[in-house]
């Protein structure tokens, strides 16, 4: 059998880290929002706070290397996203 030797670079290697914190972060909320013990949901959140924070520290590191980007939002889609999560007009 052959032997598989991917050669990853820096940049997919985050990519591939980024995505496994995307779905851990994921999977923490989904749990923490299930739990029927409050000190259960409470480990949950604080692991989900922890995950987050690693997910932020790699995505702005990745930044940092022009690896992802961020576009800036317009005023108007600024005020339709308030609009949308506040369900009010400005």
């Amino acid at each position: 059998m052959a032997e598989i030797s991917p050669n990853f670079g820096d940049r997919e290697i985050m990519e591939d880290v980024l995505a496994s914190q995307r779905q851990m972060t994921a999977e923490y909320n989904a749990a923490a929002n299930q739990c029927a013990s409050s000190a259960l949901q409470s480990e949950f959140m604080t692991l989900l706070g922890e995950e987050q924070q690693i997910q932020m520290e790699l995505f702005q590191e990745m930044q940092k290397r022009g690896w992802q980007t961020v576009q800036k939002a317009g005023e108007q889609e600024i005020t339709a996203a308030r609009e949308r999560f506040t369900g009010t007009d400005s």
